[in-house]
């Protein structure tokens, strides 16, 4: 069976947002396949996506190789973020579905049993859960798909500290979901605002000026799951 090169190269992201990839090292469509159990054929159009995205660089002489974004380029992700996801929370005022609703708010109110109960090691995956199904809710292919990015690129260049006041970034979480419930835009973009500027404090550069590496991933602590690749 042919693996799709979608497939291969969300492995490839993954592997690089988790520092499996050092940044700045060589990606060679040959390793890579053997690696991921395919042929070169989706390597390569999953590394010329990956290019597009801002995962990957083409140097001469070496290849296509993991980038290594300046700091200036992690900040402005953030503020691209601080933009984009009011936006998306205010489009998906307008136009969620129920099937949307109902997930929100499951997700809210999970996340507020597990804040209160202080099961902080639960929170991170869900409010990631949280965002991604919010961006769904906007409408837009284009939006869903470039918050998608960022989320991946800031998760790469950030380490993230949890929130001090766990039971109240569930709150927020909570009143986007009550204005988007209310076809409230306007409301559903403030809140959200206020909730990522918030969140944006709590962000650590994990390689400051682009030149501290120590606390690269040099090798993967998962076997790759091929049987996943292919659903």
């Amino acid at each position: 069976m042919r693996i799709p090169a979608h497939s291969v190269c969300t492995a490839i992201r993954d592997d690089i947002v988790a520092g499996v990839y050092e940044r700045g090292s060589r990606l060679t469509e040959e390793l890579l396949a053997r690696r991921y159990g395919v042929s070169r054929v989706p390597v390569r159009e999953a590394l010329r996506t990956l290019e597009a995205e801002g995962f990957v660089v083409t140097r001469r002489h070496a290849g296509a190789c993991v980038a290594e974004p300046t700091e200036q380029e992690a900040a402005d992700l953030l503020e691209m973020r601080m933009l984009l996801e009011p936006l998306g929370a205010a489009r998906a005022a307008q136009r969620r579905t129920e099937a949307h609703l109902k997930v929100l708010r499951g997700l809210v109110r999970l996340g507020q049993e597990r804040a209160r109960r202080g099961h902080s090691e639960d929170l991170r995956s869900l409010g990631g859960w949280f965002h991604e199904t919010l961006a769904q809710a906007c409408g837009s292919p284009a939006l869903t798909s470039t918050l998608a990015q960022l989320r991946h690129k800031i998760t790469w260049m950030y380490a993230v500290d949890a929130p001090v006041s766990p039971v109240e970034s569930w709150a927020e979480h909570g009143g986007i979901v009550d204005a988007v419930a209310r076809g409230d835009s306007e409301r559903a973009r403030a809140i959200t605002a206020l909730h990522t500027e918030r969140s944006t404090a709590a962000h650590r550069l994990r390689f400051p000026g682009g030149t501290d590496r120590s606390d690269r991933v040099r090798t993967s602590q998962h076997p790759v799951n091929m049987s996943a690749l292919r659903h």
